[in-house]
């Protein structure tokens, strides 16, 4: 299998400086974001493969509620060194890591927030199966190009890319709600659950009205958005997955 592993290893470009290599390291738990999200998809005492490990934020959060043994691969020495200090397994290489060997040895295989910054996906898709154990499952959260910001921003003819987010400008990949299911089915994927996350600290909901409204209300608003109309004000999808069987 070819090298598919993130380009932005050494951090990526954005308005001509060097984007922060550590600028996603404030993960919660909370059960409507991402990693939350997460979280309740991962089988208790499960073993993981965090592919794109960064930091180890999301790990240690898998690690610790799911009580998971959790190994990562990061392609940035810096990110990887982070990690590493807050008592994970991790290996600094791109997928597929020598160290870790393809003998199915794993529940999960986790992609968090990771398969938008690479070139090919769909292989690594592909080669993440060989590391599952009989029974196994993938589980993504890559971000939702269809999410209401990115469209009320096309409606004024804006793509402007951001240091983090949605529109981050490492990002190589977009993915609607459909196109992000025909990426798993083509890749030999059954998707076992499919959810939205909120993302409350997304820039969007610093500006005008929300910004008028108290946090605890704006949240609730949104949690509500999120349930009603999942695609328009969804800002990740998660989902978890498991290998057809006789798929290639």
């Amino acid at each position: 299998m070819p090298n598919t592993g993130s380009v932005e290893a050494g951090g990526g470009i954005i308005n001509g400086e060097a984007a922060d290599p550590l600028r996603y390291d404030n993960h919660n738990a909370d059960p409507a974001e991402s990693t939350g999200l997460i979280i309740s998809l991962i089988p208790r005492g499960a073993r993981v493969l965090d592919v794109g490990c960064g930091t180890g934020s999301v790990s240690c959060l898998v690690r610790d509620h799911c009580h998971a043994e959790v190994v990562g691969i990061e392609p940035s020495l810096e990110r990887a060194e982070v990690a590493k200090h807050r008592g994970l397994t991790v290996y600094h290489s791109f997928f597929p890591c020598n160290e870790v060997p393809a003998n199915g040895n794993f529940d999960v295989v986790l992609f968090a927030d990771v398969l938008e910054h690479m070139v090919e996906p769909g292989l690594v898709l592909l080669g993440a199966s060989a590391f599952l154990r009989p029974g196994g499952s993938i589980v993504v959260s890559i971000p939702n190009v269809a999410h209401w910001s990115v469209r009320w921003n096309l409606l004024w003819g804006r793509f402007d890319y951001r240091p983090s987010g949605i529109m981050d400008a490492t990002h190589l990949r977009w993915f609607t709600y459909k196109s992000v299911r025909l990426l798993m089915a083509a890749a030999g994927y059954e998707i076992n659950a499919h959810k939205m996350s909120t993302n409350y600290e997304l820039e969007d909901y610093r500006g005008v009205p929300w910004r008028w409204l108290g946090v605890r209300t704006r949240n609730r608003i949104i949690r509500l958005l999120v349930r009603v109309w999942p695609k328009l004000f969804g800002c990740q999808h998660v989902i978890k997955a498991s290998k057809i069987t006789g798929a290639a």
